[in-house]
Order: C-alpha cells, then sequence, then structure tokens
C-alpha cells in the first residue's frame, strides 16, 4: 500500500480518484475526454507504483498531474499550476507560462 505524505508531514492512503478529480476540475468545460483524464490518471498511477516503493510526496504528485496537463491541455495545465504553484506575483504566474509560449506559433491562429 503506498502512502502520500503532504507538506505538512501529514500522511494519507494514495488515491488514484483524487488524482482523477484534480484532473477532472482543472480540465472543466475543455474539450477534453472523460477517457483521456482516466488515461492519464492510470498513467500517473502505474509512474508512481513503478517509481516508489512505498511513501511519495504530495509534491511529486502534484509535478506528475502538471506533466501530464501540459500534455493533454494547456489551459488546463495553467489552471492547475495558478491553485498547485499557490502563486505570490503576477510575475511568479507569468514565468510560469513562459515555457508554454513558443515565439513562432501564434496562439491566435491566422488573421
Amino acid at each position: 500500500m503506498q502512502v502520500v505524505k503532504k507538506h505538512e508531514n501529514t500522511r494519507e492512503p494514495f488515491s488514484r480518484e483524487k488524482i482523477e478529480k484534480g484532473l477532472e476540475r482543472a480540465c472543466w468545460k475543455r474539450p477534453i475526454s472523460s477517457e483521456r483524464i482516466r488515461a492519464a490518471a492510470a498513467q500517473i498511477e502505474a509512474d508512481i507504483r513503478s517509481e516508489y516503493e512505498s511513501e511519495i510526496p504530495s509534491s511529486v504528485i502534484g509535478h506528475m498531474v502538471m506533466q501530464s496537463l501540459a500534455d493533454l491541455d494547456q489551459i488546463a495545465y495553467v489552471r492547475f499550476a495558478s491553485v498547485y504553484r499557490e502563486f505570490k506575483s503576477v510575475e511568479e504566474f507569468m514565468n510560469e507560462l513562459q515555457p508554454l509560449r513558443s515565439p513562432d506559433v501564434s496562439q491566435e491562429g491566422p488573421r
């Protein structure tokens, strides 16, 4: 049985359902199917089970969720990151967005 070590040094049993709910909240009203969300949660769970024997820090899970969301949908990624990272300033938020921006690809499309 795997245990998640929280920020405040408490521990709780690992829950794939919690990961799915976090993904669902981030993907709310985005064009992401439930199947893709479940598949992302299953992949995160598989990665955790293969890389961690008994205890995993919640920060590692959060990072895995963010990586998965970056692949699924950039808006969902930003939603999750804005809550997960607890930004203290607009600059911190903009720094998080910078890797998502590509200088040669317009997000607005052709004019």
